[in-house]
């Protein structure tokens, strides 16, 4: 297989540039830095594209690394034959590739060995033969009977040479493929209830009550369901099975095997309705929800991914002192105060939500105290346990005329945080706070910046989503850590005041080199320039080359440190301002915005070939020039900051109302309207359109404005649609 031609017509793209691509691959280039510094050789590919590209160049690879080994496998049996090869160079998938080596593989014991063993392989051979006109089948078979291997009659020869021929019907790859191809088209996936006597385990079957009589097609059947009948199955609620017409595929399996006007025809017919009910059958069946499986954990999987990036990339609130209130009950709302840089300031404890009129009044003043002594401009609350009584609480509280500046307050998502604050990385950062105040720093960090905080805890964790934990947790790792990965170059990373948490995810770096900054920058002060990062033990040449565009220096020597403008390209960006006239000063002062329409006017491919650039490079140099220091996160919708509360009560049919997406699913969206209960936007609702999937439309963090269609305060359901909102 020529996998760069395959790559190339798979993707549509240009064969030079998929060259580039696989080269820079394969010498160590990640995909950030082939994204945003390799244009040119890459034809402007997007970070995604690059990824899929090298997941589909992984896999063809390995492809081609199990034929040569299934091919030497079978040579060293002797058996390999030209037509095998032929198979084997035609085989598209890795289980195709299976399917062929299955003969060949050394079985454990059967019942076709066992028959094997008591030499009835020869008689195997001529009733599969079929070439008997006359005569009869016993007179075939008394020549194998033999009491010392075990062969005791006629009978016990004929079945163990139907034994024999159910297997090899079973190991027949262009038989398999062709079922398998008919299962996937026209069979239909089943559930039905388990037999359960447990009173509790009755009641927990209530979430799968829509399948407990249930079936749908096999090939329109959509993957939440697949995940939620697994999670069934494998919790004990339900039975599932897969349905196909029996007659039907056993009359494929005979068109294979069966020839008519044999006196051992019915011998095959047998052997071969044996092989499908026995063999065949559980097998494909098996594969069948292993491929709805891997199918569904991949669009789930890709709804994580699809999520997380837009949650990351929230806008941070800076330049403002932060209260992180945790809310809870018994043990009371944890409150930690950080200052406009997220560094820790002040903690407490308050018990404004057990219902004490008493309780409420010392948390009032306690707060008030805290939000004077340090200028708190706003408060955070975690939106988990109690969230709804502290919101009341905080927005009644910030009324108050004892406090002396503006304050405002937002509830944000706590997902995650548990799990930060009880991590290895939340007792180094607080080694002296319980974990509940550990939560409450988090809380207040999250809102002034979502993607420096949200790094720091496991993307399984960080509730956006379809069952995260029911999928292949390595191939969900491997995507949540490029999606990671890309946020954190997009956005850059300030290489002065970055953890090493941060630092990490950075193109190039790793947990050993990021503490190894860190270290640096604590012993010999701050980074005056990116050209220092040499100093730093471990960073070598090529970590270099892959990092130092990504690290941003605020108060460095250089204007470009500050920027996206990748080191390499410093000589070529000193000639583009000089070819203008622009100096250093210029682009510090903000006096190049006519560099855009200059470059224009003398024709952007002159400008870039005199500089020694691609015409996308050159591009984005400009891009930097004009915003030093910008973050990609600004041009975003901010986290709206509130003064005052609504609850699910307040709601009524036909009510209008902002609100934003906190999570987009196969089925719709869930849309935060600040009532402690997302509303769902079912697919049919999201637009007067025709809408294929809800990630066409919304995205996390999204806007929307959207209608009430439905309350049902008892459930704590709320109905939404964006038809016709105004």
């Amino acid at each position: 297989m020529d996998i760069l031609k395959r790559i190339t017509e798979e993707f549509k793209l240009r064969e030079e540039n998929v060259k580039n691509i696989v080269a820079l691959l394969d010498d160590g280039n990640t995909i950030p830095f082939i994204a945003r510094y390799r244009k040119e050789m890459t034809g402007h590919i997007d970070d995604q594209v690059l990824r899929d590209l090298s997941d589909r160049l992984n896999y063809l690879r390995n492809l081609e690394k199990r034929k040569e080994e299934v091919e030497n496998a079978i040579s060293e049996q002797g058996k390999l034959t030209d037509e095998i090869k032929e198979s084997l160079s035609n085989a598209e998938t890795l289980t195709e590739v299976e399917d062929i080596y299955r003969p060949f593989k050394q079985k454990k014991k059967t019942r076709a060995t066992v028959a094997i063993a008591k030499g009835l392989e020869p008689l195997a051979d001529i009733i599969l033969a079929q070439d008997k006109k006359d005569g009869s089948v016993e007179e075939l078979a008394k020549p194998f009977i033999n009491s010392d291997l075990g062969v005791e009659s006629v009978e016990d020869a004929l079945q163990g040479a139907k034994d024999i021929i159910a297997e090899r019907v079973s190991d027949n790859a262009e038989l398999r493929k062709k079922l398998r191809k008919i299962f996937l088209k026209n069979s239909s996936i089943a559930t039905k209830p388990a037999k359960i006597t447990d009173e509790e385990k009755l009641e927990q079957f209530k979430t799968y009550e829509m399948y407990s009589d249930y079936s749908e097609s096999v090939a329109n059947i959509k993957s939440h369901r697949i995940l939620a009948i697994n999670r069934g199955e494998k919790e004990g609620f339900l039975k599932v099975k897969i349905n196909l017409d029996k007659e039907f595929a056993q009359r494929v399996c005979a068109n294979f095997y069966v020839i008519e006007g044999s006196i051992t025809t019915y011998l095959v017919e047998e052997a071969v309705n044996d092989s499908y009910e026995r063999l065949i059958f559980p097998s494909i069946e098996r594969e069948v929800r292993s491929v709805l499986t891997d199918s569904a954990s991949e669009q789930a999987i890709k709804m994580f991914e699809v999520n997380l990036e837009p949650l990351l990339m929230q806008p941070p609130v800076r330049g403002k002192v932060t209260m992180g209130f945790d809310p809870g009950y018994r043990t009371g709302c944890k409150i930690a105060v950080v200052d406009e840089t997220g560094k820790y300031l002040d903690k407490t404890v308050v018990y404004p939500t057990i219902g004490s009129k008493e309780k409420i009044e010392q948390s009032e003043q306690i707060l008030i105290k805290l939000i004077n002594k340090w200028g708190v401009d706003v408060i955070s609350i975690g939106n988990g346990t109690a969230s709804k009584e502290s919101e009341i609480f905080i927005a009644n509280l910030i009324k108050s005329k004892e406090i002396k500046h503006a304050c405002c307050y937002t509830v944000v998502s706590e997902a995650g945080a548990s799990v930060y604050s009880a991590s290895k990385l939340g007792a180094q950062e607080f080694p002296d706070f319980d974990v509940s105040e550990r939560s409450a720093v988090s809380i207040a960090r999250r809102l002034q910046d979502p993607l420096a905080e949200l790094i720091k805890i496991d993307p399984k964790s960080i509730g956006v989503g379809q069952y995260q934990h029911d999928m292949p947790q390595a191939r969900l790792d491997e995507v949540l850590k490029g999606v990671l990965e890309d946020c954190v170059n997009k956005v850059g990373v300030n290489l002065n005041t970055a953890s090493p948490s941060l630092l990490a995810f950075v193109s190039g770096l790793n947990a050993g080199i990021a503490k190894n900054i860190v270290s640096y920058r604590e012993k010999n002060g701050k980074f005056v320039s990116r050209q220092a990062l040499l100093s730093v033990p471990k960073l070598g040449e090529k970590a270099f080359l892959q990092c130092a565009g990504f690290l941003r220096i605020d108060d460095g020597d250089n204007i470009l440190d500050n920027t996206g403008v990748h080191p390499e390209s410093y000589d070529a960006t000193k000639k583009l301002l000089d070819l203008f006239g622009y100096s250093e000063n210029d682009v510090k002062e903000g006096k190049i915005v006519d560099l855009p329409e200059k470059i224009k006017k003398k024709g952007a491919s002159i400008v870039a070939e005199s500089c020694g650039l691609g015409v996308p490079t050159l591009n984005d140099i400009v891009a930097e020039l004009l915003k030093p220091g910008r973050d990609v996160r600004d041009s975003l919708p901010k986290p709206e900051l509130r003064s005052d509360i609504m609850t699910i009560e307040n709601l009524t049919v036909g009510m209008e109302l902002n609100g934003v997406v906190r999570n987009v699913t196969d089925f719709g969206a869930f849309v935060d309207l600040g009532v402690h209960q997302d509303g769902l936007v079912h697919i049919s609702e999201i637009s007067d359109g025709y809408v294929k999937h809800p990630t066409d439309v919304l995205k996390v963090g999204q806007p929307v404005k959207v209608r009430v269609i439905g309350v049902d305060v008892k459930k704590n359901r709320i109905s939404l649609s964006m038809k016709k909102a105004k």
